[in-house]
């Protein structure tokens, strides 16, 4: 029985920064490609120089460049263009999030490569598409954020605005990328020639508003910030405790009953007000605050205890510092270590990705700058870029 990731024998070259090409290979490095990261000379991907630091090396790097390799080349150099078009020679997928003809100014763009090898995938990310009036402008995450809507639906309805805690749009577009290549080589399977893939980080934001899209193109509500609550049921939100807050949510029927009941409050299953999903919506405010009536009156651990019981999803707001310790989590092994030359035993995030037969790859942690310009090239003999 094989127990080889699934994308072994895939070769991948990331010139990637930052956040959307680097999180999309590392997907396509945990299921088993091989991707060699190629980094100009010097800084390398700006990443590295983002702290903390661990031994000199910057530890959010480590963690989103693990299972890859690092190969210096100057792009803008004969030299350095000879070689990446040697190691595109053996490759299977390009990956890159420059600004929008940054590779076609340096001769290393889709049409370029794809005349030089037709089976080639290439992905390109950027802010806001490949084409169009406003593909020239520089874009980030937090702009994403604003542009796709998503800043309009997060913080409380009185607050500034308020961006997702995460990079959202980065890694989303992110995803969207590695699931494009998986599909772009199943279909080279078929037809035998690659294609251009093209992700913004606009479009992919405009993607998650699933809910909102029903509600303005079902009838024309446009979508508020409502704090940590649901647009269209309630409750279904965080609540407070005697010692912090629960999220508790009861989208059905049954599980507004079991709440009710759990919580000693069963009067409200006879409340007018609440008879329905439409009238706890609309009188959601009343709701809320009779619930947490009785909730400030017990601790979380009280709160969740109770509703784990009734079987009503429930969880504690966690900090970080509980989450990257959560026996959960731990007794699930998720967290695992990628060696590292210098730095040993580096603590990594596990994929979600959970195989029967083929897991996820946990191999090295993120490579030191150029780590593996010489064995890559000797390698895949690339004569052209050694330095």
């Amino acid at each position: 029985m094989s127990t080889a990731p699934p994308l072994q024998g895939v070769l991948v070259l990331e010139v990637g920064a930052f956040m959307a090409a680097p999180f999309a290979t590392m997907q396509l490095a945990d299921l088993g490609a091989r991707v060699v990261k190629v980094e100009p000379p010097g800084i390398g991907d700006p990443t590295r120089s983002a702290g903390p630091f661990t031994g000199g090396e910057s530890s959010p790097f480590l963690r989103m460049n693990r299972n890859k390799e690092s190969v210096v080349l100057d792009l803008k150099d004969d030299a350095g263009r000879a070689a990446f078009l040697a190691l595109v020679d053996r490759a299977d997928v390009v990956v890159e999030n420059l600004r929008p003809g940054a590779m076609d100014r340096l001769g290393l763009g889709w049409s370029a490569l794809a005349a030089r090898r037709p089976e080639l995938v290439y992905a390109s990310a950027s802010g806001w598409g490949q084409d169009g009036a406003a593909s020239s402008r520089p874009g980030l995450d937090i702009m994403a954020q604003a542009a796709s809507g998503l800043m309009s639906v997060t913080g409380t309805a009185d607050g500034d605005p308020v961006k997702v805690g995460v990079p959202v749009c980065d890694l989303v577009t992110a995803l969207y990328v590695a699931l494009a290549v998986t599909a772009a080589l199943r279909e080279r399977d078929r037809s035998g020639t690659g294609q251009h893939i093209d992700v913004s980080l606009l479009e992919s934001g405009v993607s998650l508003a699933v809910w909102e899209a029903g509600m303005y193109f079902g009838d024309g509500e446009v979508p508020v910030r409502q704090g940590s609550a649901h647009q269209r049921y309630a409750p279904y939100q965080a609540v407070r405790t005697g010692d912090g807050y629960v999220t508790v949510g009861a989208n059905t029927e049954r599980l507004w009953s079991a709440l009710c009941r759990a919580l000693d409050l069963t009067e409200l299953e006879s409340d007018p007000r609440f008879a329905d999903p439409s009238g706890r919506l609309a009188e959601r405010t009343a709701l809320i605050a009779r619930i947490e009536e009785v909730t400030t009156t017990m601790t979380t651990a009280a709160v969740r205890s109770t509703l784990d019981a009734a079987g009503v999803p429930c969880a504690a707001l966690a900090g970080y510092d509980e989450v990257f310790t959560d026996p959960v989590l731990t007794d699930r092994d998720y967290f695992w270590d990628g060696e590292h030359p210098a730095l040993g035993p580096v603590r990594q995030l596990g994929s979600p990705m959970r195989f029967s037969r083929t897991p996820a790859r946990r191999a090295n942690a993120g490579p030191s700058l150029g780590a593996d310009t010489d064995s890559v090239l000797a390698e895949l003999a690339v004569e052209e870029g050694r330095r």
